[in-house]
């Protein structure tokens, strides 16, 4: 039972305006997400790009100097970017700590030879593009999944749908969760409720989506939603922390994620943007630090999934045939 204090609405300043006749019109309490994550809470935090062992390290100390809780770290480069003893680091580190560590199932159409992508259509983006595409993704599921990692990002339905079928069958861990990428990201509920059925855990939705766009998704799906905070240039470069109470409120269960805008892109990450990464995953942190003193000042923070919480709750999924 979520207590009713978590789903009042909050706006930045209101009891200033109010008081100088400025008051916003009263928002509809129905208007409120009834749904929040099993275990409780309707929020958890994910850090996003952490593109290996050092970004790794480097954002567990920020998050201990500045006290930001994280349920979850994610990469964007791929599984294939890195060695198999640097996912064991980063599946033992996070281990220790009891955070779920998520890397990127590979190849992408934007890395790969179709030139459709660069044009302004952008072709098929980051879909995987052929059955050989597909294969390299499964290959990546398998092999990190060996190695101790607990959930798979996406950015491809048919790949989504071949895992969710994998897992399943037993061929990956049943308790292996499947994250939807931002990336590809459904901007109506009813293809929010698709990416469900297809196996997605947790879905990455635009952060250009309005607070009505999010009450609409909710209205017919409890599947938690994952959604940049602050948004990378390539996704917008949208700030919406003043949002972020309201934004619990319409899209709960919700992993806040902390991305960084006005900062060059990283991906496919490898040594020669070292510093680069480095630093970007230590303001990250920041940043989060920064949403949680905003929630803290709305009384907005009471909320927050149990630290270690990671599964999704009972979701809809299409029947899987013989």
């Amino acid at each position: 039972m979520t207590d009713a204090s978590a789903t009042a609405a909050r706006r930045p300043g209101e009891q200033v305006l109010t008081a100088l006749g400025l008051n916003a019109p009263a928002l509809d309490p129905a208007d409120a997400s009834p749904h929040s994550f099993p275990g409780g809470g309707r929020w958890r935090t994910e850090i996003p790009s952490c593109e290996g062992p050092e970004a790794l390290a480097v954002v567990l100390k920020e998050a201990s100097r500045l006290d930001v809780p994280i349920h979850r770290i994610s990469q964007g480069s791929g599984v294939w970017m890195l060695t198999d003893a640097e996912i064991t680091e980063m599946v033992e580190a996070t281990g220790e700590r009891d955070i779920e560590l998520c890397l990127f199932t590979g190849p992408r159409g934007t890395w790969d030879i179709g030139g459709s992508t660069r044009t302004d259509s952008r072709g098929a983006g980051l879909r995987a593009r052929g059955h050989d595409a597909v294969a390299g993704c499964v290959e990546d599921a398998v092999r990190a999944t060996e190695l101790g990692v607990k959930c798979l990002l996406v950015a491809d339905e048919g790949v989504l749908w071949t895992l969710h079928r994998a897992r399943a069958a037993g061929i990956i861990p049943a308790d292996t969760t499947l994250k939807v990428s931002a990336l590809i990201g459904p901007v109506n509920p009813a293809a929010y409720a698709v990416y469900e059925r297809l196996g997605a855990d947790s879905v990455n939705v635009p952060s250009d989506l309005t607070l009505d766009h999010l009450t609409e998704i909710r209205r017919v799906s409890g599947a938690p939603m994952d959604m940049y905070i602050e948004a990378p240039d390539d996704l917008g470069g949208y700030v919406r922390m003043y949002e972020v109470a309201e934004l619990i409120r319409r899209g709960a269960p919700l992993y806040l994620k902390f991305g960084l805008s006005k900062a060059p892109g990283i991906y496919p990450y490898g040594h020669h943007m070292r510093e680069l990464t480095l630093a970007t995953a230590k303001e990250r942190v920041r940043r989060g630090r920064l949403a949680l003193d905003l929630l803290a000042r709305h009384g907005a923070d009471g909320d927050m999934a149990p630290l270690g919480s990671r599964l999704p709750g009972d979701l809809q999924r299409f029947e899987i045939s013989s």
